[in-house]
């Protein structure tokens, strides 16, 4: 029964000691394998996170800024409105117990250990792609792709060779880095890293590790002492000429050019020391020339009279960029210190591609055949590498299924539900029993929609509440209704509803 804040906040401490009792549990147990080692450090993240929020709730409750705390232990003295009165408090909350029980008559008492006991035998759901093999290896095939393709990688690169060269971005000349392609590919690249950082090192304090990061990256920055990023020039607000306000690598046409407006095209010509006058198709027209020209190369009359005017107009543009600037080789510096701490996850990764390379089709089996005949014998089994190229779901011993069983079951067929949080579900079957399970269970009780057969096979949250609105609303055409259905008998025999009845002996017809 928690239905006062004091019981709320009893409740809450309670939780936040078994929590923590179930930690130390769970430390003292040596994972055998790194799989439940990686299993162990989820469930103890996950406790901690809960931790945290029920703490944030307690703060909130001793704060008290509606004062219901202070409110509710005055009552329990016995202090209202008209006075101090014991007697009148404990019967009025001995009322509200005895109200509790008659609406809750099979209530009972709830053991919370056994459930907090579960979670020490939990398997969080961790998701790996099969090249990543439970996080010993990365999957940076994406990120690969982009690079060769981009204007600052080299597009005879192999996959063994980008992963010795992704973590030195210093190799790359400073007028690409300030391109938006090169900054959408250093976030993408941060992202995928700080996902497979928290995926394999769950208990690590990320926002710690960032936080000193940051606080060095600040004091190299302020004297110029980033590696990569030295000061080029760029005294007195002087901005080398590609540094242009328009990233011109994503126009291809003078009519592209000419959609982002005159006062645009100016500012850019402007900061390259170029006449700015004319038509905005002539604007247009002359911008687009730097794209494959350099400035030294260009003919006279494009330029504006008098150097002075163009060296404060690059002046003008230098604080955007350097900003700019700044903010790219923050994302460089976290990079490179995610590569640090993984250091031993891509030298694992770059010798395991090298192995597959130098393989043949027939090694490669062979290999395969020989790892799950060690897989049988050995006790680290997960320590082995699994051999799906297809990706097919794991079994119940830990390998492939059949691809006979996968076509057979359709698992590669996906299924999202709205209600669970578009969650996916592969294969027919568990589509059809996830109706049944708490996922979507709690999703249709945040609708408040109760969770029946009528509701089966509808994953769409507009579907659901419409389908609940009709089925309301036909109730509400069978229900009872005593004054149209309940029938009354006059003196004659005549027979009657119970409003009609009612009004023809109001004026004594009857």
């Amino acid at each position: 029964m928690s239905s006062t804040l004091l019981e709320v906040t009893r409740a809450a401490h309670e939780d936040v000691e078994r929590l923590e009792r179930l930690i130390v549990k769970d430390l003292l147990n040596e994972p055998t394998t790194s799989k439940d080692r990686l299993f162990q450090s989820h469930r103890v993240r996950n406790m901690i996170d809960t931790i945290i929020s029920t703490t944030n709730k307690l703060v909130e409750i001793y704060d008290d800024k509606d004062n219901a705390r202070k409110d509710e232990i005055a009552a329990l003295g016995g202090q209202t409105a008209t006075g101090t009165n014991v007697f009148s408090a404990f019967y009025d909350r001995l009322k509200e117990i005895r109200e509790y029980h008659r609406r809750h008559p099979a209530a009972r008492v709830v053991d919370a250990t056994e459930e907090y006991e579960a979670l020490l035998k939990e398997e969080p759901i961790i998701e790996f792609s099969g090249e990543e093999a439970l996080g010993r290896y990365l999957d940076m095939h994406e990120l690969f792709n982009q690079y060769i393709n981009s204007k600052f990688g080299d597009p005879s690169t192999e996959y063994s060779a980008y992963l010795d060269v992704f973590s030195q971005p210093r190799k790359i000349p400073r007028k690409l880095k300030l391109t938006r392609q090169y900054r959408e590919y250093m976030e993408n690249l941060l992202e995928y890293l700080i996902y497979f950082f928290q995926r394999t090192e769950p208990l690590q304090d990320l926002d710690r590790i960032f936080s000193k990061v940051v606080t060095e990256f600040e004091e190299q920055w302020a004297n110029r002492k980033v590696q990569g990023w030295e000061n080029d020039g760029q005294e007195n607000g002087h901005v080398p000429a590609q540094h242009t306000i328009i990233d011109l690598d994503y126009y291809s046409t003078v009519e592209e050019l000419v959609e982002v407006g005159p006062e645009k095209l100016k500012e850019t010509l402007a900061a390259f020391g170029l006449k700015t006058g004319g038509t905005v198709q002539q604007c247009a027209e002359r911008l687009f020339l730097t794209k494959h020209t350099p400035l030294e190369q260009l003919e006279r009359k494009h330029f504006a009279k008098g150097t002075r005017a163009s060296e404060q107009n690059r002046a003008g543009a230098a604080p955007e960029q350097d900003d700019n600037a700044k903010e790219i080789a923050l994302i460089e510096a976290k990079m490179k210190k995610l590569c640090i701490l993984l250091d031993e996850t891509i030298a694992r990764t770059k010798d395991n591609i090298v192995k597959k390379q130098a393989l043949t089709y027939e090694e490669i089996e062979a290999e395969r055949e020989e790892e799950e005949t060690q897989a049988d014998t050995e006790s680290d089994d997960e320590e082995q590498q699994i051999y799906n190229p297809l990706k097919l779901p794991m079994g119940w011993d830990g390998k492939p299924i059949p691809y006979w069983l996968y076509k057979l079951h359709g698992l590669g067929q996906e299924f999202k539900c709205e209600i669970c949080g578009n969650y996916s579900y592969w294969g027919r079957r568990a589509f059809e029993r996830h109706f049944k399970e708490w996922r979507h269970q709690h999703g249709m009780r945040c609708l408040g929609i109760p969770n029946t057969k009528n509701f089966n096979e509808i994953t769409s949250i507009e579907e659901a509440k419409d389908l609940w609105k009709k089925i309301q609303e036909r109730q509400g055409v069978n229900k009872w209704r005593p004054d149209l259905e309940e029938e009354y008998e006059d003196r004659e025999g005549n027979i009657y509803n119970k409003k009609t009845y009612s009004d023809l002996q109001r004026q004594g017809l009857i």
